[in-house]
């Protein structure tokens, strides 16, 4: 249950990230933190744990006591908006690419995929979301120093920056609970 996600919210109610129930029981019991209720209600660790769980809640149990694990909570100081960048690395273009080669389709792990420029370095390409896609070996090898019109490729989807909030869609995104649909409604992502 400790490992259960709960949606972290700022100040002003913006969704930050998904951490775990754990953390989130961390922050509230140091008062950094307050449960936000399903009638954004803003509750204090001592009224939470005098609410009793639902029929639907996850509990963890004390040996004392019954507690609902929270499905969202918001920071008590911290305003600033989320960032929505996620950091450019190999593993994330294997992923936002679901592991698939972009010119055959194939998939593969990391030992049989490699990164393809699609406009080469050599002819001004540069290293970005937008130029680089998974390729298998063989195609890249074929592939060159060749733009994919060239040697002959069609790239199944095009190379774009994936979203990184935390209720964005897509592969960067753990599946939504229904409590967190108005938040990423909110923000124009659902």
């Amino acid at each position: 249950m400790l490992s259960t996600p709960v949606l972290v919210l700022n100040r002003v109610f913006q969704a930050i990230r998904i951490t775990t129930a754990r953390r989130a029981f961390a922050l509230l019991s140091t008062g950094h933190a307050r449960v936000v209720t399903p009638e954004f209600a803003t509750l204090t660790f001592d009224q939470w744990i005098e609410t009793p769980p639902g029929p639907d809640d996850e509990v963890v149990h004390t040996p004392r006591l019954k507690l609902a694990v929270p499905r969202v909570v918001a920071l008590a100081d911290y305003d600033r908006p989320p960032r929505f960048d996620v950091r450019f690395s190999r593993r994330n273009v294997y992923i936002r690419d679901e592991h698939r080669c972009q010119y055959c389709g194939r998939r593969g792990g990391s030992s049989e995929l490699s990164l393809d420029h699609i406009l080469p370095l050599s002819r001004g390409g540069v290293t970005s979301w937008e130029n680089v896609v998974a390729a298998c070996r063989p195609c890249n090898l074929r592939k060159g120093s060749r733009t994919p019109q060239e040697a002959g490729y069609r790239l199944l989807r095009p190379a774009v920056r994936p979203k990184s909030h935390p209720l964005a869609g897509g592969p960067f995104a753990p599946r939504l609970r229904p409590e967190w649909r108005v938040f990423g409604a909110a923000a124009g992502l659902i």
